[in-house]
């Protein structure tokens, strides 16, 4: 695992409209930016479990990188004896540690990782589900090294006529009021619909609420704070279009509008990830990035930006042109772009692979 390298596929998806070249900056004649450096974290069939799916990922205040998946032992089946499982950078993502277990409970299934930093406190918190129905949440103070005993949440932010729940799969998000946001779905009994929702803390993490739903035939969603305060909601849709649900909140996540579709961003129906890389307070610009397999197949992880806050996004380019499927984003202390996707030749669960991106190569004219 550790000698398997990958080239990037350097391919640029569509042409670019005059509305989205503020996000591209380089000049016509400058050197081209370094390409994305990929490497497999977790190889399917290695370490005890059969199949290694469902990738999240946060950077800890310290720069350490934390990456999680399930580690499903006997089959590639979302249900079944599955684990939690973590590896940990010291360096932005170039070597890890040895892979750790956060949570194991025997025969049962144990996913859905949702991380989230708490800038303020320095916690990381998770949330993950056990057989698909009951919600818990764990800590850990050390930058992952150790976590503490679940504590079950199901009866705080999951209504007694819900049956399915899912928490995530992605990172969370810390608003700048201090709330901490994560995105989840669910489906209620007797209706065949999915539907996303969040869940927040106000007090660091020691209680947990329900927060609002954008509307059915939406489930696995990701969320960014844009930089008039509002909560914007990325969704995968069922809506038999192959394009991503959106929505906002003006308070937080308590209420959303109603969903529409974003016609830029196609998908096969598949879980993606949104991410706040830099705002004009700090840096040059506003800048939001997006990861999903950018096709009506799991196939073509492509990476976007948005320099207008999510309105409209780049063509993209794609990291990997073969299968390919769940993917989260981070970003290093030194403005790395870090993207962990499910990653294949035959099939998009043979790997979970880590890309890191240079921003300049992402922003680069084809």
């Amino acid at each position: 695992m550790g000698n398997m390298m990958y080239v990037v596929d350097i391919v640029i998806v569509g042409c670019l409209g005059f509305i989205l070249m503020s996000c591209i900056t380089a000049p016509v004649n400058a050197p081209a930016a370094p390409a994305p450096i990929q490497a497999p974290v977790f190889v399917s069939g290695e370490g005890g479990y059969h199949t290694y799916r469902i990738p999240a990922i946060v950077v800890s205040p310290k720069g350490t990188v934390l990456a999680f998946c399930e580690g499903r032992k006997n089959s590639g089946s979302d249900a079944g004896d599955i684990d939690l499982v973590l590896k940990r950078s010291f360096d932005g993502g170039e070597t890890w540690t040895a892979m750790q277990v956060v949570y194991e409970n025997g025969a049962n299934t144990i996913g859905n990782p949702c991380p989230v930093v708490d800038q303020t406190t320095g916690t990381i918190w998770l949330a993950f589900t056990r057989n698909n129905d009951g919600v818990f949440v764990t800590h850990s103070t050390d930058n992952g090294a150790t976590w503490t005993a679940p504590v079950e949440i199901t009866s705080d932010v999951k209504p007694s006529d819900w049956t399915w729940y899912a928490t995530g799969p992605c990172h969370g998000i810390q608003l700048s009021s201090g709330r901490l946001l994560m995105p989840c779905d669910h489906r209620i009994q007797g209706n065949p619909e999915q539907f996303s929702h969040v869940i927040y803390s106000d007090d660091h993490g020691a209680s947990w609420k329900l927060g609002g739903t954008p509307g059915e035939k939406t489930d696995e969603c990701t969320a960014v704070e844009t930089m008039d305060g509002r909560v914007y909601l990325n969704m995968r849709s069922y809506l038999g279009k192959n394009r991503r649900a959106i929505a906002s909140s003006a308070d937080g996540g308590i209420t959303w509008t109603p969903s529409t579709l974003d016609e830029t961003l196609i998908e096969p129906v598949c879980q993606a990830s949104v991410l706040r890389l830099t705002n004009a307070r700090d840096h040059d610009k506003n800048r939001l990035a997006f990861s999903n397999p950018a096709s009506v197949k799991r196939e073509k992880m492509t990476l976007r930006l948005s320099c207008d806050e999510g309105q409209s996004w780049t063509p993209g380019k794609i990291l990997h042109n073969g299968p390919a499927a769940y993917s989260d984003l981070a970003t290093t202390p030194d403005g790395a772009i870090l993207c962990l996707y499910e990653r294949g030749l035959k099939h998009p669960y043979e790997t979970i692979t880590l890309a890191r991106v240079p921003l300049a190569w992402l922003e680069e004219s084809p």
